[in-house]
């Protein structure tokens, strides 16, 4: 190390020539929102020198370019993008992601430790700097069957890897405000070390509960009052835009010079789709822009702010003795990026060749016998129902009263009024639970959607307008081994198989991107408008969210955290 540390500094004074020099670059200073032309001295893989003339081995005409902190992802969920952590890495470090801070939950709450082994095996090899989280919560909640559980000693075991920033989103509220045992016992073994939040619409009373267990911030704000509360009790706001839940355009008001150093940006789950249609962390930016906030303030929000809030203080600014991960733009505003910098050196196509990923877990993880027409019957003691109310660009859902079609003591869906049914199936082989209910606003009046995408346990979700449909979209899921598929008239009429633990494509991104655009017309052909319709069933399912969800336990309101019986 010291060896090292002499290098930097005979390169920062100029007594040798740096290793790499930008030539030419109006670098933002994220300290005082100005733009300074010089250059950037880089020695391995720190910034030795800026606003100031350097000579390197390697030399790179920036051409007056705009200089900017690499981004980082303040939380995502690998898996949303349906690959695998390589391939997300490969997807997203273009768009200028140079760490991304994950929680591994979708695929621990499927195969346990053995999946949390593999993401960190994975961050060990990616090119961007891939931190993991601690899953605090799998389950979610004993309202659903999931695939595994993690307790505070699975944890512990974990928290000194070199990936390992803390404990990841406090999914569980109401059991940290009843102080369930297990819910303190994790919260306990963690206390000094990162706690992240998810604490949907709290506020009050019940907010300085939960932020008095040392939880830091929070990726569930969706209104500008929750927000400034927040922000007010310390509380870091992480502002959202993913593929269903579009939080941005509702807080873009909280960046401010003031307010940014307590914010960050985050995709949370953002499909391959709008990676490539929009952006990553890149559209937040340039939306957040355009939305009226300062430029320097949403920079430092995307960069800056978000290290510190992770206590990454090795990164976020382009100043001598931070990490030289940092991006050329063509256009400030517009955040349109020309190069990407990671460690110091330009990222390419060869960047991404060297890495020794490690192989996926093989194996089946949708263990579910077939199913008939007849598992989907909904006994009911009337026709009034509950009904989960999708609201688009939400993940929080209505709930909603009908009336519904009734014969032989049975509920049907009514498809003519956008009432159609939604089942959940226990696919780990716990117990063959099946929770059946029904939802508004699908849209479509023929056939079935199936996934077994299904936030946080991950059973199988289905919705259908016939329970013959639902079961041709059950089966066919089944023999995939888990994915999407669409059924119309007793025929399968589109499909995109994820074999991974039913969470994630082993093809190249570029594939499964391709695929994708193809089930989202098919399915949009069957009458369904949602711009994300196998997203918005995959958190049909999550009862951490408010308002009505369905587990395989049944309906569950989730405002009193309890099963609604019929």
């Amino acid at each position: 190390m010291r060896d090292v540390l002499e290098r930097q500094i005979d390169q920062a004074l100029g007594r040798l020539p740096a290793d790499l020099v930008v030539r030419n670059a109006r670098i933002l200073n994220l300290v005082t929102g100005e733009l300074q032309s010089g250059d950037i001295a880089v020695c391995g893989s720190t910034i030795v020198g800026t606003l100031d003339s350097y000579r390197g081995i390697d030399e790179i005409d920036a051409k007056g370019r705009f200089a900017v902190p690499g981004f980082i992802d303040s939380h995502v969920h690998c898996e949303s993008t349906l690959v695998t952590p390589g391939e997300f890495d490969r997807c997203v470090l273009p768009h200028g992601v140079t760490t991304a801070v994950c929680d591994p939950h979708e695929i621990c709450n499927v195969l346990g430790l053995q999946g949390l082994q593999y993401f960190l095996d994975s961050a060990q090899s990616t090119a961007m700097d891939l931190r993991v989280q601690l899953s605090s919560c799998v389950p979610a909640t004993e309202l659903e069957t999931s695939g595994a559980r993690l307790t505070a000693a699975d944890l512990l075991s974990h928290r000194r890897h070199p990936k390992i920033i803390g404990l990841a989103e406090f999914m569980n509220v109401p059991g940290v405000l009843n102080k369930d045992p297990e819910c303190m016992e994790k919260l306990d073994a963690f206390q000094g070390q990162h706690i992240d939040g998810h604490a949907p619409l709290l506020s009050g009373h019940s907010l300085n509960a939960y932020l008095s267990c040392g939880i830091r911030n929070c990726h569930e704000t969706t209104n500008l009052a929750e927000g400034r509360e927040k922000l007010a009790k310390g509380m870091q706001v992480l502002i959202r835009e993913g593929s269903v839940s579009k939080d941005l355009s509702a807080l873009a008001s909280l960046i401010n010079e003031f307010a940014s150093p307590f914010l960050g940006l985050c995709t949370d789950d953002r499909s391959p789709l709008d990676i490539h249609e929009e952006g990553h962390l890149d559209y937040l930016v340039r939306r957040a822009i355009a939305l009226g906030a300062p430029v320097a303030a949403v920079y430092r929000t995307a960069s800056w702010s978000a290290a510190r809030g992770f206590g990454l203080t090795d990164r976020g600014l382009i100043a001598p003795g931070y990490l030289a991960d940092f991006l050329l733009l063509d256009d400030l505003e517009a955040c349109a990026i020309h190069t990407v910098f990671r460690r110091g050196r330009p990222v390419s196509a060869d960047t991404f060749a060297t890495r020794a990923l490690p192989t996926p877990p093989s194996g089946n993880s949708v263990r579910l016998q077939p199913v008939t027409e007849e598992t989907f019957a909904t006994p009911a003691a009337g026709a009034a129902a509950s009904v989960i109310g999708i609201i688009p660009g939400k993940i929080l859902t209505k709930h909603l009263q009908a009336n519904l079609p009734y014969r032989d003591g049975k509920c049907h869906a009514d498809p003519e009024r956008d009432l159609l049914k939604v089942c959940v199936l226990e696919r780990h082989g716990r117990n063959g639970n099946i929770g059946r209910g029904f939802v508004k606003g699908f849209g479509f009046r023929q056939g079935a959607l199936a996934s077994s995408v299904g936030h946080d346990s991950h059973n199988i979700c289905v919705v259908g307008a016939t329970d013959e449909d639902m079961a041709v979209a059950v089966n066919r899921l089944i023999e995939l081994g888990g994915g999407f598929v669409a059924v119309q008239a007793g025929k399968v009429i589109g499909e995109l198989a994820l074999p991974f633990a039913g969470l994630m494509s082993l093809a190249p991104f570029e594939t499964v991107r391709r695929d994708l655009y193809s089930l989202r017309a098919t399915v949009h052909g069957m009458g369904c408008q949602l711009a994300e319709p196998f997203l918005q069933l995959a958190f049909l399912p999550l009862p951490v969210i408010p308002h009505l969800k369905i587990t395989d336990f049944g309906l569950v309101d989730v405002d009193r955290f309890e099963l609604i019986h019929s």
